[in-house]
């Protein structure tokens, strides 16, 4: 036997001993499971009845696919990306548009507002994060940082603070930048796949979520620098990933067609999203200020809802002419939020 097939034979073996090891992990989960939740809520909790959300603002000035958007915490003002070359800051009372950036490749993946409102940041295909300041004196028509480190494609960009932001990369891995510096904080290895979405606890700005076309979600302490959780029931790419407003539980989406509630402390998925006949991927997911809902946008140009827990859809939301690709619920939990592949975005009240 040669060198090379000694090496891969010790590859095959340790792949069966994984195989093994995380299906003793799942039995070990099941044997702890002692309730369902979407059996105890059909018999306890009352059925949604009602969603009365409807269209307020179509906001129209991309002339390209939408791609991105994120709400600031104003709960006012939004910035979306688009294929166009566009970052556009909107003001979502009135319709109009308060900035309008040109990036450097028309190919963005992603966008975010931080925190305090004085900065927006985008990433995509160009392998850069770039930071544009809003409260800058000649405004935002020039980067003021470009953070260049990854050797794949931006999908997703979050900023922790105006002096740090954590992006996802095609690399397979997520970095944590210091925005003044220009520098890479920490550098965040241990999917096996392109990282194409994170989002930041709200009530814990060191521990993270993120998700991968390795079909796994992994929870992350920056303090240890390490994935500190891995779940893992999608069958195909996690496409977007969000916390639960209380900081315990994420949800995902994936091209499975499935949305999945999963609990840190229970350490397992709590609930699955899906009806039998849907096919569609899932490009986007958010809950409600409560909890109790659930958004997911689809390529098929619906924005269904669902209860979280009972697991049923209550509504569907089709006014869109094109895939839905990014969709938000602002800090006040009063509006959400669609962008689409057909160029608007429109905002959603009650």
């Amino acid at each position: 036997m040669t060198a090379a097939e000694e090496i891969q034979e010790k590859i095959q073996a340790t792949r069966a001993e994984i195989t093994q090891l995380k299906e003793k992990v799942d039995t070990r989960r099941e044997e702890l499971k002692d309730a369902d939740l979407r059996r105890e809520a059909s018999s306890r909790v009352e059925p949604i009845t009602r969603l009365g959300l409807r269209v307020r603002q179509t906001l129209k000035g991309h002339i390209d696919k939408i791609s991105a958007m994120h709400w600031s915490t104003d709960r006012r003002h939004l910035v979306s990306a688009s294929q166009d070359g566009k970052l556009l800051v909107w003001d979502a009372y009135t319709g109009n548009k308060v900035y309008a950036i040109p990036l450097r490749s028309s190919w963005v993946m992603s966008c975010a507002y931080a925190p305090s409102g004085n900065f927006v940041a985008s990433g995509g295909l160009e392998n850069v994060c770039s930071i544009y300041s809003l409260s800058s004196r000649d405004g935002p028509s020039r980067a003021t940082r470009e953070l260049a480190a990854h050797s794949g494609y931006i999908s997703c960009c979050r900023f922790l603070s105006d002096q740090r932001i954590l992006t996802a990369s095609g690399d397979k891995t997520c970095i944590l930048w210091d925005i003044q510096s220009g520098n890479k904080v920490e550098e965040f290895t241990d999917h096996l796949g392109d990282v194409m979405c994170v989002d930041i606890c709200p009530t814990n700005s060191n521990i993270f979520v993120s998700g991968a076309c390795d079909t796994y979600a992994k929870v992350w302490d920056i303090r240890a620098g390490k994935s500190v959780q891995t779940f893992r029931t999608h069958k195909q790419d996690i496409n977007t990933v969000q916390f639960f407003p209380d900081g315990l539980a994420f949800g995902t989406g994936s091209d499975d067609a499935t949305c999945r509630l999963f609990d840190l402390r229970a350490d397992r998925e709590m609930n699955c999203y899906s009806t039998p006949s849907l096919s569609a991927s899932v490009t986007s997911i958010a809950f409600s200020r409560s909890g109790r809902l659930l958004f997911a946008g689809y390529e098929d140009n619906e924005c269904r809802v669902w209860d979280v827990l009972r697991g049923e859809k209550i509504g569907s939301l089709t006014n869109h002419e094109s895939r839905i690709s990014c969709l938000g619920v602002s800090n006040d939990g009063l509006s959400l939020c669609t962008g689409s592949w057909d160029t608007t975005l429109k905002v959603w009240t009650l």
